[in-house]
């Protein structure tokens, strides 16, 4: 089975896309890597190569987890297949 995601922990709310090409309606196989297990989800973007997809749907002001890592908030409603980016993801920094 092919991966088109990688998720590092499974606490993770995006997958960081490891293919190229990824265009709406597109099934996507994601690899969590902390319990070897995997999960499906539609794309509903095209989603670049190296770039995050929502792994289930996220409310604006909620905590973005990546690796396991708190990288930001949501400044949007993200919905689960959606494309993770500055559009929609602020760091808390600044």
């Amino acid at each position: 089975m092919a991966t088109q995601c990688i998720v590092h922990d499974k606490a993770d709310s995006v997958g960081v896309v490891v293919v190229e090409d990824v265009q709406p309606g597109m099934e996507l196989t994601g690899w969590i890597m902390e319990t070897d297990e995997t999960v499906k989800l539609q794309a509903l973007d095209a989603v670049p190569l190296g770039h995050k997809v929502a792994l289930r749907d996220i409310k604006a002001g909620e905590t973005i987890l990546k690796y396991g890592h708190d990288i930001g908030r949501a400044v949007a409603d993200i919905g689960c297949g959606r494309h993770v980016h500055t559009h929609n993801l602020k760091t808390k920094r600044w």
